[in-house]
């Protein structure tokens, strides 16, 4: 179980210190972390409203923080390029979260062309029920896009580094709930980067 925390740890650093300099991505993952955590309060009691909750606004403002905020260039805080550390990424490099956001940008797509999804659902009844039809497709998605690579990581890595970021993936909405809460009072004091050379060419 230390081994297992300490893992833990370093991942959620490692995911910090290389992929939140920005303060307009650090605040829009506040805005997620908000988001997320109420997504968890109403899920027991309706997934398919929580899984558009979590789509819908959460994941959203959380990605394009990463696709349109976070500097590219070179890391000169981690001495490092952006390609190299796309290249260790443990869990969902650009290159992946683009993949993961066009299936979630195909799911409303499909389900509006087909509605009962080739005849495995029920006939929706109005936009409701379509948008509820998205929901649950969308929380089938993200439970499976977080299986599917912890078993990727569980072959590539090991099971204990797969069973490790899981966990860091579900938790993710308290730790930078935690991490991020001062950001956006830091943006609107006009700072811009939590390091201000990382954006530095």
């Amino acid at each position: 179980m230390t081994a297992f925390r300490a893992q833990l740890a370093e991942q959620r650093w490692d995911d910090h210190r290389f992929y939140h300099h920005s303060l307009v991505n650090q605040s829009l993952h506040f805005v997620s972390a908000c988001t997320f955590l109420v997504a968890y309060a109403i899920v027991w009691v309706d997934p398919a409203a929580a899984s558009l909750l979590a789509w819908g606004v959460a994941m959203t403002s959380r990605q394009a923080g990463h696709f349109f905020f976070e500097p590219k260039t070179f890391d000169h805080v981690n001495g490092a390029t952006h390609d190299h550390k796309e290249e260790i990424k443990i869990g969902y490099n650009l290159f992946r979260k683009w993949v993961l956001m066009s299936l979630w940008a195909s799911v409303p797509i499909v389900l509006l062309l087909s509605p009962t999804l080739f005849g495995t659902l029920a006939e929706p009844d109005g936009v409701e029920g379509y948008l509820r039809h998205v929901g649950i497709g969308w929380l089938f998605l993200g439970v499976g896009a977080i299986a599917f690579r912890s078993l990727q990581l569980f072959f590539i890595r090991d099971v204990e580094t797969g069973l490790v970021w899981a966990t860091k993936i579900v938790t993710d909405p308290f730790s930078d709930f935690r991490l991020y809460k001062s950001a956006p009072k830091r943006l609107l004091r006009g700072e811009r980067m939590d390091y201000p050379d990382a954006a530095a060419a």
